[in-house]
């Protein structure tokens, strides 16, 4: 039966038609333009038409100094934004917010309510705006709180634009919020981005200022979030539990051929794909969220989506959006999004490229490094605080992009190793050479690229290559941190990204005001600055393959951390001042470092003994059954030919195989079994021996199942294979 339904899985993923989809035309029977529909389902007092100038000042003035807005002022928000929302087809409100599981929630409330009178209207009250309760006793905690201890609080975010969210019956209103207990501790990702993106802002602009730009009175983070994702056929995917229960196939057999001839990348999209990417383009453009690239990844069935840059909050509210609406849009088209940072072993897997820079209030770029880099004295200072931010705090860094998931990626042949460097490229790396030797810099002169040919353009050279082996790369005019994985909640390692650049440029800050003190012009300052930090950190510059063995051997040399599994990077947070600089900053109180300590390291044991139970269950549910079948089929065979004096090498064979196969796998999930079961007081030496021992065994008998995979005839397995999911559409 089983076997028939795989059979009829492929006959129904491979008739099906792309979803036809429109963009609405105007009034003119005219398709309209991205610029017609852009945003139109978010609100953003700023830009309203029903909030009075004044307001949108006092209000845009209480955040800049970090006071409270006044009632009457959240009162003409809610008023506006409610009549908007309410006609635009939204019944109900929800306080978006972003707890600690790495997703969205959502508790919605209706508009409706009765007045004095008893009659029915739509409201929603400026508390209502500024302010929910959640009940927040079954989200992670950490140990922060009781169970009993039910109550958290969402507040309203004024810096992120509310949305709506549309299902097939209606529209609701989303209020980006921030989430905390009751105590005021952060229970989100939210909250201590924010805090990092105001001291970053603060620190950063009186660097400006001592660095001779006066003008500058604000400076935000800024990021573009590249999405990595896989898509297969719904059916293939609700017939696998693994992928449902833990987002990626436990075992399975490599197709013979899958990226090897490197056809797939920048590809012909399919058809059924592309349609599902221009419907979520056209769902993200309507949320204002700047959706720019899409196109085929390496590997079979891999696709990439990439934005333009917004600022970090905004970025790591769009980010969580983007995951949400892919998911939507591929039911749509009887698709499945897999956001897993490694769905199929043996091919490449995905990451989330998270594209960072800063910019201040006059749109200076601090990284763009200009026509003369090596002239920029500014941005060179910029470079070598971000790198030395990286050196010091290397292992803050790789926590924060640690995950179940990731720790099947990093240091494989599509990801950055588990060791955190930075690239900058032979330009950059030989103008900062120049400095600390106290030699002359000699650019480049031709910049143009003979191509040999007069047909095409000029192509003008860029100061730097791209290096997609480096965790942190320099790319142009901003630095890409490569290392954080497909499914991962930006905001978490943008935080502590910033709090590094933050704490090293304060030291910055300290040096050129004591430098200027003596009488130094602000170049001598920045330059003596440059050397200083360039020297200290040149340990963590390596412009080479990351994914060499040759790389891991000279790291070592360097002393820079190889953090290899996500249980090692998670110990680092009991480290001994290893964290003190976020506590420092503010960032996190060490309650919140603690918190998140426990939270990181429950979710790593649970996710792993999801998936080991799941591979568990699934050998005794469909491999060995299938091979039994399979066994049963073969005796037949040498029975029958046996009567007639056949001698039956091969079927013996496939028999002897198969049995022995079926017992190995058997006794090594029995085994596995016994090891989940038994007794785990110590949380952190469990999550190292799940890492460090039974993902092994998971691995050797992931290999045995693909053996019998391998060896069992298509109609006798009962499970979608790799040439179903990754091929079939």
């Amino acid at each position: 039966m089983l076997r028939d339904s795989v059979s009829g899985l492929r006959s129904k993923a491979t008739s099906r038609t792309p979803r036809h989809f429109e963009i609405p035309k105007d009034n003119r029977g005219i398709v309209k333009r991205v610029s017609d529909y852009y945003g139109e389902l978010t609100f953003d007092f700023k830009t309203s038409e029903d909030i009075s100038d004044l307001i949108k000042k006092e209000i845009v003035k209480a955040i800049d100094a970090g006071l409270g807005i006044k009632k009457e002022h959240a009162e003409a928000v809610a008023n506006a934004v409610t009549s908007w929302a309410v006609k635009n087809g939204a019944t109900h409100f929800c306080h978006w917010f972003q707890p600690l599981t790495g997703g969205t929630a959502e508790k919605h409330d209706a508009f409706f309510q009765l007045n004095k009178e008893g009659k029915p209207i739509e409201r929603l009250s400026a508390s209502q705006l500024m302010q929910g309760e959640p009940d927040a006793s079954s989200f992670p905690n950490g140990g922060s709180r009781s169970t009993f201890e039910a109550r958290g609080y969402t507040t309203w975010d004024l810096t992120s634009p509310m949305f709506l969210i549309e299902a097939i019956n209606g529209r609701t209103l989303c209020i980006p919020t921030a989430f905390v207990s009751y105590n005021g501790d952060a229970l989100d990702i939210k909250t201590p981005l924010l805090r990092s993106i105001s001291k970053l802002n603060t620190v950063a602009t009186k660097f400006l200022n001592l660095a001779g730009h006066q003008e500058t009175t604000s400076v935000h983070v800024t990021c573009g979030a590249e999405q990595e994702y896989f898509l297969i056929d719904k059916a293939f995917y609700f017939a696998r539990p693994d992928l449902v229960m833990t987002g990626r196939t436990l075992f399975g057999a490599l197709t013979t051929r899958n990226q090897q001839l490197e056809d797939h990348y920048f590809g012909l999209i399919p058809d059924r794909i592309l349609a599902f990417m221009q419907e979520l383009d056209y769902e993200l453009h309507r949320l204002g969220i700047p959706s720019k690239t899409r196109h085929n990844e390496v590997a079979p069935g891999q696709f990439e989506m990439a934005p333009i840059f917004s600022e970090a909050n905004v970025a790591s509210d769009n980010n969580q959006m983007v995951m949400t609406t892919m998911r939507r849009i591929a039911e749509k088209h009887d698709m499945m999004v897999l956001l897993h940072e490694k769905p199929f072993a043996g091919i490449n897997g995905s990451g989330k490229h998270v594209n960072w820079s800063m910019s201040d209030n006059t749109g200076l770029n601090l990284l763009e490094p200009g026509s003369e880099p090596q002239s920029n004295l500014r941005f060179l200072a910029t470079v070598a605080i971000i790198v030395q931010a990286l050196h010091r705090h290397a292992k803050p860094l790789r926590m924060a992009i640690s995950g179940a998931g990731n720790d099947h990626r990093l240091g494989a042949n599509e990801a950055p190793p588990s060791i955190i460097s930075a690239y900058l490229g032979d330009t950059l790396g030989n103008i900062f050479k120049s400095i600390a030797e106290d030699t002359t810099f000699s650019p480049t002169k031709n910049k143009v690229i003979d191509l040999g040919t007069n047909q095409l353009a000029q192509l003008l050279k860029d100061n730097t290559d791209r290096n997609r082996t480096s965790p942190f790369a320099f790319t142009g005019n901003k630095f890409e941190f490569r290392a954080v994985g497909s499914s991962h909640a930006i905001g978490f390692p943008m935080t502590i990204l910033n709090a590094a650049v933050t704490e090293i440029m304060m030291e910055a800050n300290t040096y050129l005001e004591a430098e200027l003190a003596k009488g130094q012009s602000v170049d001598q300052a920045l330059t003596s600055l440059t050397k200083k930090l360039a020297t200290e950190s040149h340990n963590a510059v390596f412009n080479g393959d990351g994914y060499s063995k040759e790389w891991v051997q000279e790291a070592d040399k360097r002393g820079l951390p190889n953090l290899r599994t996500t249980p090692e990077a998670l110990k680092t947070m009991t480290e001994k001042g290893a964290y003190d600089f976020l506590v420092k900053l503010g960032i996190f109180q060490a309650e919140e470092i603690e918190t998140r300590y426990n939270i990181l390291l429950e979710r790593y044991i649970k996710i792993r003994e999801i998936e080991l139970e799941t591979m568990i269950d699934m050998i005794h549910q469909f491999v060995i059954p299938s091979g039994l079948e399979y066994k049963n089929v073969l005796a037949k065979v040498i029975k029958n030919q046996a009567a007639i004096n056949v001698t039956s090498h091969f079927e013996m064979e496939s028999f002897k195989k198969v049995s022995a196969k079926i017992d190995e796998v058997y006794a090594l999930s029995q085994n596995l079994g016994k090891e989940l079961n038994g007794n785990h007081d110590d949380h952190q030496k469990y999550a190292e021996k799940i890492a460090m021992e039974l993902m092994g065994v998971s691995t050797t008998i992931a290999t045995i199942c693909n053996e019998l995979e391998e060896l069992i005839p298509n109609q006798f397995y009962s499970l979608p294979k790799y040439y179903d999911m990754l091929f079939l559409r």
